[in-house]
């Protein structure tokens, strides 16, 4: 398990892109709560806005999670307490005023980044346009 992130995961860098593209700014990997020992992907401070986004394995996404078949005993209790985790931390963080947004790992990136947005924000949670494709230069 050693070589599983913890931040900068692909889904959370692509989430993390278009909000800091719409001139957002967050702390990455950070307490919301200082006193609470646990830490969400996305921290906006002064909005009071936390985002996780979660992977489908770890989390138990009822999607996408599997059951692994070698010691499922251990995963499926494992997986049980993230999901106990989570809720925990949501409910804590919520008694602390702090709006929480989880995100599953599969999740559109824009339709997230959208809805971090609007938190945050306060607004329609318009994002940027996509930039067109720069044409590569000419050789000289």
């Amino acid at each position: 398990m050693l070589g599983n992130r913890r931040s900068g995961t692909r889904p959370e860098l692509a989430i993390r892109k278009v909000v800091f593209a719409a001139g957002l700014r967050y702390r990455v990997d950070a307490r919301p709560v200082a006193d609470f020992n646990r830490r969400a992907d996305l921290v906006f401070r002064s909005a009071k806005v936390a985002v996780f986004v979660d992977g489908c394995f770890w989390h138990g996404c009822p999607e996408h999670g599997t059951q692994p078949r070698t010691n499922s005993d251990y995963w499926s209790s494992k997986i049980g307490r993230n999901v106990a985790r989570d809720r925990d931390t949501d409910a804590v963080l919520g008694e602390a005023g702090w709006r929480v947004l989880r995100f599953w790992e599969h999740d559109d990136p824009r339709a997230a980044s959208a809805e971090v947005v609007q938190a945050v924000r306060g607004d329609n949670g318009a994002l940027p346009a996509e930039r067109p494709e720069r044409p590569e230069r000419p050789e000289r």
